[in-house]
This record gives C-alpha cells, structure tokens and sequence, in this order.
C-alpha cells in the first residue's frame, strides 16, 4: 500500500513546485483582498490619483482657477491683515489691495502646470503596503499620501514659478506700493511679508484641496469611477 501512495506523493510535489511563486501569490492576494489581488490595488489607485491630479491640475491652471473658486482662492497674506484695519484712509488703498489678491491668484494659475511630472513621480512610485493603506484608509488617504511624497518637491518647482509670475502681473509691483504706503503711516508696525513663499504655500494648499475634492468623489460616486480598474476597485469599499 505504501508503495502505491509514494508515487502520488512525489506527483504531488511536482505539481506543486510547478506553480510559480506568481501564481501563488495572486491566488493567496485574491482571497486576502476580497476577490481583488495587490497588483490591481495599485493599478486602481494610480488610475484614481492619475484622474484626480490630472483634473486638479486642470482645473487650477486655467484663468480664474483659483480666484473665482471659494475653496481655493488665495486670500490677501494673514500676517499683514493690519494693513486692512488702516486701508480706507490710504487714498486707492484698496484697489491695491484687490490687484494684490488678484495677482496672488493669477500667479499660482500660470505655476500649477508645474505639478503635473512630479505628481506623475509620486504616483508611479506606489508599493503594495501603500495601496492596501491607502485603499481601504480614510476619504483622503490618497491625498494625503501625495501630499507627504511630493510637497517639498512641488515648493521647490513652485517657487521660481511664483517669483517670476508675481512679476509677470505686476503683483510684487503692486504690494510695494501698498506696503510702503502703509509703512509711512505713523505709528504703525512694518509689514514685511514673503510674499512668493506665501504665495506658494497657498497654492499647494488650494491645489491638495482640490485632489481630494476628486478624491473623496471618486470613492462615493460611482459614476465618477471611469474605467474598469476604478470600477473594480473602489468597487470594493460599496461592499463595507
């Protein structure tokens, strides 16, 4: 009787050995992520971070892409807001102030172009752990995973960019005028604001802002789940 079970022991073991380690991985990821394996986890996710960044960036390089969005716009600097308090006695004070808004605005239209390969980088750079983390995490999980990954390196694209678009629309001119007009009234504290950095800073901001608007749309909306690898994976979070 042994003798008859050897041979289909060793048959066994060579059938087995047979199955390459793919093989068994995808079997044993299909049944772990619930009908769906790491490799279209990570696929779905670059799909949904392409779409939402590829829109955001659409979106916010367009003319009035940050000025006339009240999520985004670019508010006049929080740290000179004394300059307000004193404007109505400053004749044309506060058509300063508006070019100044304004050109904020403008300027971090004409850099968002800029985010788009290093948002490709990011994107194109997600490991399994980070798709199973960022799958089944919180409405912004995608988010703000880019926004770890990739905001040094878009300050650092961004700000160049800003510097030379405040020029471009007279911004730096008009913020001169006014703060030194400012300056010269008496008693009053210096203002001395950065204002390419914070510029900057606001238009990043306003830019995640938007990527999770397409984030937190892509994971309720089915509709806006595009092709058949969103579908399949965001498809997944319908079922919790």
């Amino acid at each position: 009787m042994k003798k008859l079970i050897l041979p289909f022991i060793i048959i066994a073991i060579i059938v087995i050995s047979a199955c390459t380690k793919k093989e068994v991985s995808d079997a044993l990821n299909t049944v772990s992520n619930n009908g769906i394996t790491d490799s279209q986890i990570v696929q779905g996710l670059i799909a949904a971070l392409n779409t939402g960044t590829d829109s955001s960036t659409t979106q916010t390089h367009r003319t009035d892409g940050y000025f006339k969005n009240s999520l985004i716009k670019i508010p006049f600097p929080q740290d000179a807001q004394s300059i307000l308090d004193v404007i109505s006695y400053i004749p044309g004070g506060q058509s300063y102030v508006d070019n100044v808004v304004l050109s904020l605005n403008r300027a971090a239209e004409q850099a968002a172009i800029k985010a788009e390969p290093i948002f490709l980088n990011a994107i194109t750079s997600i490991t399994i752990t980070d798709g199973k983390n960022i799958l089944f995490g919180d409405s912004l999980a995608a988010t703000n995973y880019l926004n770890s990954k990739t905001y040094s390196s878009l300050k650092t694209a961004f700000l160049p960019d800003i510097k030379t678009s405040l020029d471009n629309v007279s911004a730096t001119s008009y913020w001169s005028t006014l703060t030194g007009l400012y300056n010269q009234v008496p008693l009053v504290k210096p203002v001395n604001t950065d204002l390419p950095d914070y510029a900057t800073g606001k238009a990043l901001d306003g830019l995640f802002i938007m990527v999770g608007q397409e984030e937190k749309k892509i994971r309720k909306d089915p509709a806006a789940r595009i092709s058949d690898i969103l579908k399949t994976v965001f498809g997944q979070l319908d079922k919790h």
